[in-house]
């Protein structure tokens, strides 16, 4: 059973970065799509972006492109989210999941993430 791990969360001013690491075990991490969620308060969990299993694909959802950056390293099965100029409204818990079938493609559903770490608290001040 694959256990996901996430760390790097913290409180943060706005237009700071942070990077959050999501370290997997008990599974073949390189055969599975992987991607960050958020959850702010009082809304519901959404996609922030998410990686191929090679890590050649990536997707990012609108409000973080060019500021967010996914990145994986099969050697170490980890996913990686750098956080860039960060804004307020980026505040949420975050969580790194896995999808359930192996070599996923098509688009980034949250219904196929089967796995999920607990997360980790991503506070931004303005």
């Amino acid at each position: 059973q694959v256990q996901l791990v996430e760390s790097g969360g913290g409180l943060v001013q706005a237009g700071d970065s942070l990077r959050l690491s999501c370290a997997a075990s008990g599974g073949t991490f390189s055969m599975f799509r992987m991607s960050w969620f958020r959850q702010a308060s009082g809304k519901e969990r959404e996609i922030v972006a998410g990686s191929s299993w090679s890590g050649r694909s990536t997707y990012y959802t609108d409000s973080v492109k060019g500021r967010f950056t996914i990145s994986r390293d099969n050697a170490k099965d980890t996913v990686y989210l750098q956080m860039n100029s960060l804004k307020p409204e980026d505040t949420a818990v975050y969580y790194c999941a896995r999808e359930g079938s192996r070599f996923g493609s098509g688009s980034y559903r949250s219904s196929t993430f089967t796995s999920w770490g607990q997360g980790t608290q991503v506070t931004v001040s303005s």
